[in-house]
């Protein structure tokens, strides 16, 4: 029997995110995806070296790896509609759901159990905080690469997206948007001096 799971992940460059904005370069969840694993295992290595943590470091970057996958079914619904009210996300959270769960069933039996905690996501521990918070960096970036193209779109997005970042009081968070982001505003030039 041929499975078709791993195909499926390989269709995550063709989900694009921020439908509702007008982007001057698209970005895929599979482009995401990357940039979210390199964020959250920093973050992880910041809040165990800096902070004393004990993060899961491999943890934190196989859930990255996966914490979009079931938009490959679903789509991405932009973060004001999926965020609107309770009902809606509650709703959505559901799809998200069915949407793991359909493709868990394209894996053989005696993997599905190995995926299903990857797909469906961890709530709760550190390594998911730091997951969520590298997400939303990913989404920061983006608003700041944006801005510095001259895209006014992304100025509320950014705004609301670092004061979110703030209001999750994860140490490593605070010191990666002190120590590292203001580099994603520099130029290439600027970055290497």
């Amino acid at each position: 029997m041929a499975y078709s799971f791993y195909a499926m992940l390989s269709r995550m460059k063709y989900i694009h995110r921020w439908p509702l904005m007008r982007n001057t370069s698209t970005e895929n969840i599979s482009e995401h995806t990357q940039e979210v694993a390199v964020l959250a295992h920093a973050l992880a290595l910041l809040t165990n070296t800096r902070f004393g943590g004990n993060a899961d470091v491999s943890r934190c970057v196989l859930l990255a790896l996966y914490h979009d996958v079931p938009e490959i079914l679903t789509g991405d619904l932009p973060t004001p509609v999926k965020y609107h009210n309770t009902a809606l996300r509650d709703a959505y959270k559901q799809v998200e759901k069915g949407a793991a769960d359909r493709l868990l069933t394209l894996l053989p039996d005696d993997l599905q159990a190995a995926y299903a905690p990857l797909l469906h996501g961890e709530d709760g521990t550190l390594e998911a905080r730091l997951v969520k918070a590298a997400d939303k960096l990913s989404a920061l970036v983006k608003c700041t690469e944006e801005l510095k193209l001259g895209n006014r779109e992304f100025i509320k997005a950014k705004e609301s997206t670092e004061a979110a970042l703030r209001a999750m009081q994860l140490p490593a968070v605070e010191l990666f948007l002190d120590e590292f982001m203001p580099a994603y505003a520099l130029t290439l030039d600027e970055q290497q001096s």
